[in-house]
């Protein structure tokens, strides 16, 4: 196996690992001291990790056709025939049906959406109590993805679908099975039962009625029988609103441990907008809120790695990736690259002010090429709204951030974003 671990590199491994709780620790040490290439050393799980923005561009545009995107994973056993595990014309054919609901054009209409959905959950919040940002942005998410593509108001079917989502979630998100493919997940199959049947109704129910201009629509009228349409809505349901609700819990906790920054950005939206809702999806945004949500997503991108199977040979500044091995490009190393960014992991949202460049592919938080992330333009123009608005309303007060960076399905913080929340007067 190519780059044998020496003892005192196994040792700070280890030492990582034991201190981060998690294995970006031990990632980080590897890139840091082996480079750019290399493969994870466990007995019998060891893809090839690559990072930088040579090893992203490769994979997502000049040899994109020679790595395939689906893979014998427990994500693949959950989406079955989803957009985001499929490739070639299979893929393009779903992303054809799917991409106008989620074109920028498309946005303004989900404005109010995004407004209202943000007020029915902070209405919830008792004056003085505190919340975890990471539980009530998951259901801001929820709220959102299922009234916006779905035309769905799933305030009342929360409590039904909470637990089998977090189920779901944790399924298909890094764990022993990595190990052992097959190992048994007791009580897997009842929530997975419940959460098909939740789609399997909304699909039955709306070829029943008259038509909407929605997602769903357009997979309907795109001919998908039942099971592909409901594939595809599962992976807009586990995809879309779970990186929102990282990038959400993230944004509160880098502003809760930075307090300038906080009512720097507070003042900004304030003199911006005052206490109206925002109406538009942009044009009313202090810069710094921008700033912000891109400095998120560079420390901590909701899809840290991504996961390919190598179906040529591909080489990475000198190694050879042989066709039938699995490969991870990783986007959470590549944006705390030193050689890219000054300082990279401090936060520092200035860096993304007017002047300063990005080297290409040295910021990938959505992918690049043309599988970059369908919901790119969604997510944020979601991020700015549901973040101003809460904002404006309420004032936090970081209780306990003491949190660690936990790879699931998405990068969330551990154990989660605890905020002392407050109505502004």
């Amino acid at each position: 196996m190519a780059n044998e671990m020496n003892p005192e590199l196994g040792r700070l491994v280890l030492r990582s690992l034991l201190q981060e709780r998690s294995l970006l620790g031990p990632l980080r040490v590897l890139y840091e001291s082996v480079g750019r290439v290399f493969r994870i050393p466990l007995p019998t799980f060891h893809p090839f990790v690559v990072g930088g923005p040579q090893a992203s561009r490769t994979v997502l545009v000049t040899h994109r056709h020679e790595v395939r995107w689906r893979n014998p994973d427990p994500v693949t056993d959950v989406l079955r025939r989803g957009v985001l595990v499929t490739d070639g014309d299979e893929h393009d054919n779903y992303r054809c049906l799917m991409e106008n609901e989620l074109h920028p054009s498309a946005l303004p209409s989900y404005v109010g959406i995004m407004v209202t959905k943000t007020d029915r959950i902070s209405a919830t919040w008792a004056d003085g109590h505190v919340v975890d940002m990471l539980v009530e942005g998951r259901k801001i998410a929820l709220l959102i993805v299922m009234q916006a593509l779905f035309s769905v108001d799933a305030w009342d079917d929360l409590p039904s679908i909470w637990t089998p989502v977090l189920k779901t979630i944790e399924y298909i998100s890094p764990g022993p099975w990595i190990l052992w493919r097959h190992m048994p997940r007791p009580g897997f199959k009842k929530h997975m039962r419940i959460l098909d049947d939740y789609l399997y109704g909304i699909i039955k129910r709306r070829r029943e009625q008259p038509k909407q201009l929605d997602l769903l629509q357009h997979l309907i009228d795109g001919g998908l029988d039942d099971g592909r349409i409901r594939d595809q809505m599962l992976t807009m349901l586990i995809a879309g609103h779970d990186t929102s609700t990282a990038l959400l819990a993230w944004t509160f906790y880098l502003l809760g441990t930075h307090t300038d920054t906080y009512a720097q950005l507070v003042r900004g939206i304030d003199e911006s907008i005052g206490i109206e809702a925002p109406t538009a999806v942009s044009g009313w945004q202090p810069r710094l809120l921008d700033h912000v949500i891109k400095e998120v997503l560079r420390l901590y991108p909701p899809i840290h790695i991504g996961n390919r199977m190598v179906h040529e040979d591909l080489e990475f500044e000198g190694q050879t990736v042989r066709a039938g091995e699995r490969l991870f490009y990783s986007i959470y190393l590549t944006h705390r690259d030193s050689e890219y960014w000054e300082n990279a992991n401090d936060f520092h949202p200035e860096r993304f002010a007017a002047g300063c460049k990005t080297p290409p592919f040295a910021y990938i938080p959505f992918g690049g090429g043309p599988r970059s992330c369908i919901g790119a333009a969604f997510g944020q123009a979601e991020a700015r709204l549901v973040i101003a608005r809460l904002l404006q309303t309420h004032a936090f007060e970081p209780v306990d951030l003491r949190v660690r960076a936990h790879m699931g399905a998405t990068l969330e913080p551990r154990p989660g974003v605890f905020m002392r929340v407050s109505k502004r007067k």
